[in-house]
C-alpha cells in the first residue's frame, strides 16, 4: 500500500537544513556583535588599563623605594577598583612594574633626587 511518501529511511530530513541555517545566522550575528563591541570599547579599555598600570607602578615604586615598605604592603595605597593590577619589583634596578593582564604593563624606576619616574611610553 503506497502512502505517498517516496522518502527511504536513509534519506535525510529536509527540515534540518533550515534549523542549521537559523543557528548559523545567530552565531554570525553574535560574532558580529562581539566584533563591534570590541572595536568600540577596546580603545577606552586600553586607555583605562594604561592609566591604572601607570598609577600602580608610580605609587608602588614610591611606596617601596622611597617609603621603604614591602611591595605587598604597598597595595594598600591603591584606589578601589585596582584589583586587576599586579605588581612585580626589580630590587637591583629599583623599579616596580604594574601589569593589567593581557593589555598593558608600565614600569616606574626610582632615581635619586627625582623619586620614582615612569619609563617613557612607546
Amino acid at each position: 500500500m503506497a502512502t505517498g511518501n517516496n522518502h527511504s529511511p536513509t534519506t535525510p530530513s529536509l527540515t534540518i537544513a533550515p534549523q542549521r541555517t537559523r543557528r548559523l545566522r545567530w552565531i554570525v550575528i553574535g560574532l558580529g556583535l562581539i566584533a563591534v563591541l570590541v572595536a568600540v570599547f577596546l580603545s577606552p579599555i586600553r586607555s583605562y588599563a594604561t592609566t591604572g598600570a601607570s598609577y600602580g607602578a608610580r605609587v608602588a615604586c614610591s611606596c617601596r623605594f622611597a617609603g621603604g615598605r614591602g611591595l605587598s604592603d604597598c597595595r594598600k595605597d591603591f584606589e578601589p577598583g585596582m584589583e586587576l593590577v599586579t605588581l612585580s619589583e626589580d630590587v637591583e634596578a629599583r623599579s616596580v612594574t604594574a601589569r593589567f593582564a593581557l593589555i598593558t604593563s608600565e614600569t616606574a624606576t626610582y632615581r635619586e633626587g627625582w623619586g620614582c619616574v615612569l619609563e617613557p611610553w612607546k
